[in-house]
């Protein structure tokens, strides 16, 4: 996945532990108007929740999470590895701000079980700008962990992107890292192991869908009319065991055949692409939950789900980076505001999901185009708003996409008045724009009205602060070196 300048991980609507592991969501908190963390956490709650996985340490998210009871992986930001590699100090600092302040409140503090080192540090796009880091920077962690006397508690592990690991023939039985990673995912193992830690892994059959044309829609949906695929004498169903078993298969290439997995991220967008749609995207969980739930495993691991299987995710973020394409605004189950985007079960028989309750928003008003103005140079006006606002649903195959025009340009114009808190200069385009108190949303194109939160939540968000920190610290160290 991309990077996220603030966020995090994790919702996951109900918990079970159905034999093999339980299932959580991933909070991101990428979002121009977040939802207030007492919210998320009041969502989560009542919808049976029990694990949440962060991409961050945000301090308002952890300070909502206290007392919860929630089980909860906080997230080093890819920014930090070079600094928590090359200094023990500066990992001892991020621990103590972001963990133990945190979990020694007894009842009342987080259930923190686990420090993910990178938000998937070995995506491939990155190139090496991260994993030189990754390793030093996962001991540092744990040796602070270990003067704090939590890491029998309390677990280190790196988040791996789903292109990690890959099978050129498409059989699982030819999976391996790639190649550029063998020795470093060889030092990660033997550091999982030796700590009784598993490997986070992030499966995307979405991903999958798009990017192998050997991949169904069907397939990877559990459809039970899917075209199978062969691997020797093992048949595979559908597009996550197939990705799982090419994981497994890559872990006993390096001498870890019987290392536990935990899958990290999996999901389906619901907006911004080709087959993004909520009704594909309630297949999918339906199908995904209803065969984790079945405990049958993977043929190459049968019996033996992943050990804990994290949604991703929780909310809709409409400042995630869209390098990968506009789908990533999009992976709620619950839209920006905290509202079901569909049902599906996390526990056989339970009830439908439950919608995020109080929400505040600002006033019922839009920014639209003034019809009544000449229209010749609107388009680029548009196009300004789109590069600094979410334009993404109106990408081809995007709920907004089938309006005609002038509707895609209100849309834009609404996009970027709602961003900024609906200033009336915002809705300005040059005498373009117009605020109105009707409603402009057609079918499922839906004009939002934004949350009543603080754009400073975006501009200033958490992570900059434990940047900052750890930049204080390296400094200071520095400086006693040389004195």
């Amino acid at each position: 996945m991309p990077p996220n300048l603030c966020t995090v991980f994790v919702f996951l609507l109900a918990t079970m532990a159905y034999g093999g592991g339980a299932i959580g969501v991933n909070w991101g908190t990428t979002a121009s108007h977040p939802l207030p963390p007492t919210k998320v956490v009041e969502l989560l709650k009542s919808n049976n929740v029990t694990k949440v996985k962060l991409l961050d340490a945000d301090p308002g998210v952890l300070e909502a999470l206290s007392g919860s009871n929630l089980d909860v992986t906080v997230g080093i930001p890819n920014a930090l590895l070079r600094t928590l590699n090359s200094s023990k100090k500066a990992a001892e600092s991020w621990v103590h701000d972001n963990v133990t302040r945190y979990v020694s409140n007894g009842g009342s503090g987080v259930k923190i079980e686990y420090v993910a080192v990178g938000d998937e540090p070995f995506l491939q796009t990155y190139g090496e700008q991260f994993q030189p880091f990754v390793i030093g920077a996962a001991m540092n962690i744990h040796i602070a962990l270990a003067r704090a006397k939590l890491e029998s508690k309390v677990k280190v592990v790196v988040p791996c992107s789903f292109d990690s690991f890959l099978s050129e023939s498409g059989h699982p039985s030819k999976g391996h890292f790639r190649a550029d990673l063998n020795r470093t995912m060889i030092e990660l193992l033997t550091f999982l192991s030796k700590h009784s830690s598993p490997f986070f892994a992030t499966i995307s059959p979405f991903l999958s869908l798009h990017q192998n044309k050997n991949i169904s829609l069907n397939f990877a949906l559990f459809k039970a009319n899917a075209k199978p695929h062969n691997d020797s004498r093992r048949t595979y169903k559908n597009s996550f065991d197939l990705s799982y078993d090419i994981l497994v298969t890559a872990l006993s290439t390096v001498g870890f055949p019987k290392m536990e997995i935990v899958v990290s991220q999996i999901g389906w967008p619901t907006d911004g692409a080709a087959n993004a749609t909520s009704s594909t995207a309630e297949t999918f969980m339906k199908g995904l939950m209803e065969h984790l739930h079945s405990k049958s495993g993977t043929p190459l691991r049968p019996r033996d789900p992943p050990a804990e299987t994290y949604i991703f995710s929780l909310l809709d973020e409409d400042q995630r980076s869209i390098s990968t394409g506009n789908f990533e605004r999009h992976w709620g189950v619950f839209t920006f505001d905290g509202q079901a985007k569909y049902h599906f079960d996390f526990i056989q028989g339970s009830k439908n999901l439950v919608d995020a309750q109080n929400v505040e928003y600002l006033p019922s008003k839009w920014c639209v185009v003034n019809n009544n103005k000449d229209l010749s140079n609107v388009t680029a006006s548009s196009l300004e708003a789109c590069s600094l606002a979410d334009c993404t649903a109106l990408s081809p195959g995007g709920s907004c996409s089938n309006i005609s025009w002038p509707g895609n340009i209100s849309y834009a114009f609404n996009s970027y008045y709602q961003q900024h808190n609906q200033s009336a200069d915002s809705c300005n385009f040059g005498g373009l724009g117009l605020i109105t108190t009707v409603d402009p949303s057609v079918d499922n194109c839906r004009f939002s009205v934004q949350l009543r939160t603080s754009l400073s939540d975006f501009l200033y968000p958490a992570y900059l602060s434990q940047w900052m920190t750890l930049l204080v610290t390296t400094i200071l160290l520095s400086l006693t070196i040389f004195t």
